[in-house]
């Protein structure tokens, strides 16, 4: 049994009751997560960060009064960012980029199974990207009419085998751990071919390596 203490803490943010309530009778069923606080709207995130202190924010793209994307932006400003997971329909494809790109570690459609809730948790919250492979062809049909975030005019280094592989596991969601464990290399060895990577890509963090490799075709 999970102590309180090393569970997962987590923040939902989602105008729609009955999509809030679900969310969190599904984590009461997983026993490495706590759901420690809940807010309506985009524009009690920030307050709601510094009062439960999160580890991890599960937030609705499409709120009425602020949305995530915004929430987003003022939790960067108010210097309060933490992991966090966009809650997506397939219809969100272009937001969910915009989402990406204001700091948001990942995306999960709503109807996402527990397993792939509590997976995803736990890879953002060791520092993983998460891509679900579900909605990455929508999301990448809507890369090309967004900024990148990045200079493409200057062309990247190019990345060994072993660094695509890492970089395809990167973008899987996979943390360093588990990608040390797939790839049969110690963790090290991945935290310093992760950090070849983002230098190579010229990028800053993980997200924005897989945006960029996604642009360039490498993925």
């Amino acid at each position: 049994m999970t102590s309180e203490q090393t569970k997962i803490r987590v923040m939902i943010a989602e105008d729609q009751n009955l999509v809030r309530l679900g969310i969190c009778s599904l984590l009461e069923l997983s026993e490495r997560i706590v759901v420690v606080g809940q807010v309506e709207d985009g524009s009690q995130v920030v307050d709601g960060i510094r009062r439960f202190t999160p580890d991890v924010l599960l937030m609705d793209i499409r709120m009425p009064k602020m949305t995530g994307i915004d929430a987003l932006r003022a939790m960067s400003e108010a210097n309060c960012m933490v992991p966090s997971i966009i809650l997506t329909t397939f219809d969100d494809s272009q937001l969910v980029l915009e989402g990406i790109q204001a700091g948001a570690k990942g995306y999960l459609l709503k109807d996402v199974s527990l397993d792939s809730l509590v997976g995803a948790i736990e890879s953002v919250h060791a520092g993983g990207t998460l891509v679900q492979p579900a909605i990455t062809e929508r999301i990448l049909k809507g890369l090309s009419s967004m900024e990148p975030g990045f200079d493409n005019s200057t062309a990247p280094d190019a990345l060994s085998e072993k660094e695509i592989e890492v970089l395809r596991l990167m973008a899987g969601g996979f943390s360093n751990r588990e990608i040390s464990r797939t790839i049969h290399k110690s963790e090290g060895t991945v935290k310093n071919q992760v950090s070849s990577i983002l230098e190579k890509l010229g990028v800053r963090d993980r997200t924005q390596a897989v945006l960029r490799a996604i642009n360039l075709g490498l993925l």
